[in-house]
């Protein structure tokens, strides 16, 4: 039972998934073909699935992670029923989901533990030596479900002392690993939406350092803070950054702003006014009280931000793009490496890109460059079914499927993401039963669809009753009561069925 049970606490957790993630970026500076990769969880069973499974398929869960995305929270997890991923949902819902993830994944440990110590004791039963040492070798190296989870914190909930207190919860609750960006609290939108609002470099890094001090905090010396920018697609700011003297970090923040040149006798009551090189400008004020950026500036202020907060604590960086171009990605990589040669990126994989269609244009934009015939396409319907068996389809193809190992290597990032996979899966998943259960399959609809491929697959669901727990609860039953246990696990259970 203690085998069983060998993380007494988040904070256990939190301190051995941060050693994990702290030798596989060591890892992955030797080689970048170590990247390591996580699919988004928005519950327990969820995870505790994607972790049987990884096991199962490739005998070890080396180098593959949770993501919990604050996206899925807001949508999926909060009191409020669907919301969108600007920071409404209850903050208190993020380190329950941390704490109901490793629930499950304990739970993962402690029922393949259980099957591996019964099936040690059939075979000292029937003195089959053979059988109880490679029974014995299992139980010995076995490998936990426990591995490390990125959370996001969003952009803090509030200012740096209500971050420093969620970031406590979220590392209390097993999470190694805090994922913040710089955007502000109370205008937060998700990273793929518009009307996005950044903060001065101050304010973003007194929340790194709010992180910064609850990891120290609670002894997790290694924990791992991800630094998210949003500048790319972020064109305003509700605040002029202070600036103490000429190129400071607030200087250089203000310089990107999109002024107009004033003369004093004109300016307005509440204008603000910038002296750059003698002149007296003045930022361009949106009726909603923000003010905005000047155009093309995106870039130039993402690699501002990466250096500035690699700088000033965070180990790994997020740049949130709008499309999955590597040299895009590269280019701005590139020159933050200058500055800071191990730089690192945490890569969203996001749903919210159309994959298909943005790499279909790369190819075709590809062979136009290169003087090749496209005659037989047109790029404004790439999407099209039409195109599945082309040339074309299936070099897109071939991009998408390497596209993780060849932004690894070129675009510098240590790990990929998908932030809502399962949202898609569960969703995706349901309209196909409902459409062949609810239609003229009947219940085949639900025998073929999904318990005979269950079964075929080796999902070990199928049988849902140990999956949950039974035999584990009857294990626990004889340990207490001997003989006299009341067991489930009996010769009328319908589990026996799935036994061969």
């Amino acid at each position: 039972m203690q085998l069983q049970n060998r993380f007494n606490t988040g904070l256990d957790i939190a301190k051995y998934t941060a050693g994990i993630m702290r030798r596989d970026m060591a890892a992955y500076d030797a080689d970048p073909a170590n990247y390591t990769q996580s699919l988004g969880c928005w519950h327990g069973f969820i995870g505790q699935q994607k972790m049987i499974a990884i096991k199962k398929h490739f005998g070890t869960t080396k180098r593959k992670y949770l993501y919990l995305s604050g996206w899925m929270v807001a949508a999926l997890r909060s009191d409020f029923g669907p919301l969108p991923d600007q920071s409404m949902h209850e903050k208190t819902s993020v380190p329950a989901l941390i704490e109901e993830l490793y629930t499950f994944l304990k739970q993962a440990d402690a029922r393949e533990l259980g099957m591996l110590f019964r099936d040690l004791d059939a075979a000292r039963a029937a003195g089959d030596e053979v059988k109880a040492q490679k029974a014995q070798h299992a139980i010995d190296n076995f490998e936990t479900h426990v591995v490390p989870i990125i959370a996001d914190i969003d952009a803090g909930f509030g200012n740096a002392e209500a971050t420093y207190l969620l970031a406590k919860k979220m590392i209390e609750a097993g999470a190694c690993a805090l994922q913040i960006e710089n955007q502000v609290s109370d205008e937060k939108q998700c990273g793929h939406q518009d009307g996005k609002v950044t903060v001065p470099h101050e304010d973003f890094l007194a929340k790194v350092r709010a992180c910064r001090y609850a990891f120290l905090e609670l002894g997790v010396d290694d924990g791992i803070i991800v630094t998210r920018t949003d500048s790319l697609g972020a064109g305003l700011t509700k605040q002029i950054a202070v600036s103490k003297e000429p190129g400071d970090i607030g200087d250089q923040y203000n310089s990107f702003l999109d002024c107009e040149e004033i003369d004093p006798a004109t300016a307005k009551n509440g204008d603000v006014i910038l002296n750059r090189d003698g002149k007296l400008l003045r930022p361009k004020r949106l009726p909603s009280n923000l003010f905005q950026f000047r155009e093309g500036t995106g870039a130039d202020r993402c690699v501002l931000d990466c250096i500035t907060s690699l700088q000033n604590g965070a180990d790994l960086l997020w740049i949130e793009t709008e499309k999955p171009h590597i040299e895009q990605i590269a280019s701005m990589v590139d020159r933050i490496r200058e500055v800071i040669p191990n730089a690192k990126l945490v890569y969203n994989n996001s749903p919210s890109f159309n994959w298909t269609l943005n790499f279909r244009q790369q190819v075709y934009d590809a062979w136009v460059d290169a003087g090749k015939d496209v005659s037989g396409y047109d790029r404004a319907r790439l999407m099209s079914v039409d195109y599945d068996a082309t040339d074309l389809g299936r070099e897109a193809d071939d991009r998408i499927r390497t596209f993780q190992k060849d932004a690894a290597a070129r675009a510098g990032i240590f790990h990929h993401l998908i932030t809502l996979p399962t949202y898609h899966t569960a969703a995706l998943s349901t309209d196909n039963l409902a459409k062949d259960y609810f239609g003229e399959a009947g219940m085949l609809g639900y025998v073929e669809g999904v318990q005979r491929k269950e079964i075929r697959q080796g999902i070990a669901c199928v049988k849902h009753q140990n999956m949950s727990g039974s035999d584990i609860g009857d294990d626990h039953k004889e340990y207490f009561a001997g003989e006299a246990a009341l067991k489930a696990g009996g010769a009328h259970n319908t589990m026996n069925q799935f036994a061969a």
